[in-house]
């Protein structure tokens, strides 16, 4: 009898309302499913070439695939209620059911579109599950739709009535407890987050942080192991690892090279003049090599000061050795056949007079003489 009482409004509504409703009801079903059946077509369509070219398009596609027909079926019903004449309270009742079926449906959207685009950016061959990636991959997956769906609850709560000021303000409370008392393992946990969503280096990257230098073996969720040159894995903190320059020989595109060449200053002018275009042949000669410059940079008493730059065009330490070892040994191949020698460090040594012995029996200018003997090269002694 209450059951009869609580839907008695049901009787004042005329039959004919009760068909346009129904036709309303099904017309709106039948043009939603239409409409998201004809967009799905449209944008597999467009999709049909690789998904790395049209990312936005798989993620769409998959997002649209991920309607709810029970969904689509219960806001067509809401729609046919709309043109009822409903009791204030019935009214009011549908608008709450409008916002959660809308709601739920939205945030499947959403839901699907993060774990699609979190899936393609975290994409990896490797088949480990507990590969680094992966577990980054399922760590990110997991907070963003914990969050997303702790919002919608509490979005549908606040909108039926629900006072949830003290909720959110205990959650917030217990939360910056839990801060505080893990602090170092969630400062790791947000640092090894961010290394899987930055991408600074990845697993076999030669890379080099303070004084630490060899290939990533493996990124954890606290810290991250390095087979350092020297043969032992060095284990740093994700946080510290972070906190400092990290220089990723990986991803190095082309090596620069510039080297001096320190050259007799009594070299003649003329073959000064012809040495730069004859160094630019030699590594212009050299595989994956692209030549920048050699110049006369400075001319001192001391020597002639050649800078030659230019670029290995692989990055790799082996082909960079190998093609400077060439570069040098035909450099001094060159200088040989030229008759040029390399300059040589002169030591000067100047005598003070006044520390002289008194009774030294040589003549006045001898210290002098002595003194100018000493700012003379060896060599150039010899050849006097």
């Amino acid at each position: 009898m209450k059951i009869y009482q609580y839907f008695s409004f049901l009787d004042d509504i005329a039959w004919q309302n009760w068909l346009v409703a129904i036709g309303v009801a099904v017309a709106a079903y039948i043009l939603m499913h239409s409409a998201i059946g004809w967009a799905r077509r449209r944008i597999a369509r467009l999709n049909e070439g690789s998904h790395a070219d049209r990312p936005y398009a798989e993620i769409i596609s998959a997002t649209l695939g991920s309607t709810s027909s029970f969904i689509i079926a219960l806001t067509a019903l809401l729609i046919g209620l709309t043109v009822l004449d409903l009791p204030t309270q019935w009214d009011l009742r549908v608008r709450h059911l409008w916002f959660i079926t809308l709601g739920i449906q939205v945030v499947i959207w959403v839901d699907h579109a993060m774990t699609v685009s979190a899936r393609r950016y975290f994409r990896t061959t490797s088949v480990d599950p507990n590969a680094p990636a992966t577990v980054a991959h399922t760590l990110v997956i997991w907070a963003l739709k914990t969050t997303l769906w702790t919002v919608f609850l509490l979005a549908v709560l606040a909108n039926l009535g629900i006072n949830i000021s003290a909720f959110v303000a205990s959650l917030g409370i217990g939360g910056i407890a839990i801060a505080l008392a893990a602090q170092n393992v969630l400062g790791d946990l947000f640092a090894s987050l961010s290394i899987a969503v930055d991408k600074p280096f990845e697993v076999g990257d030669a890379i080099a942080v303070n004084n630490v230098s060899g290939s990533v073996e493996r990124v954890g969720l606290k810290t991250t192991r390095i087979r350092a040159d020297s043969g032992e894995q060095i284990v740093i903190s994700n946080t510290d690892l972070l906190k400092n320059t990290v220089r990723n020989y990986k991803r190095m595109a082309t090596r620069r090279v510039a080297f001096p060449l320190l050259l007799d200053p009594a070299t003649p002018a003329k073959v000064a003049r012809e040495l730069p275009a004859k160094l630019r042949a030699i590594v212009e000669s050299q595989d994956k090599v692209r030549f920048d410059r050699a110049h006369l940079k400075t001319v001192t008493q001391d020597a002639l000061e050649f800078e030659v730059v230019y670029f290995v065009l692989e990055p790799g330490y082996g082909k960079f050795m190998d093609t400077q070892q060439q570069v040098l040994l035909s450099a001094l191949e060159t200088l040989e056949e030229l008759g040029v020698r390399s300059a040589r460090p002169v030591q000067r040594v100047a005598v003070d007079a006044a520390n002289e012995p008194a009774d030294d029996t040589r003549p006045a200018d001898a210290s002098y003489a002595n003194a100018a003997a000493y700012a003379i090269p060896a060599d150039v002694r010899r050849s006097r």
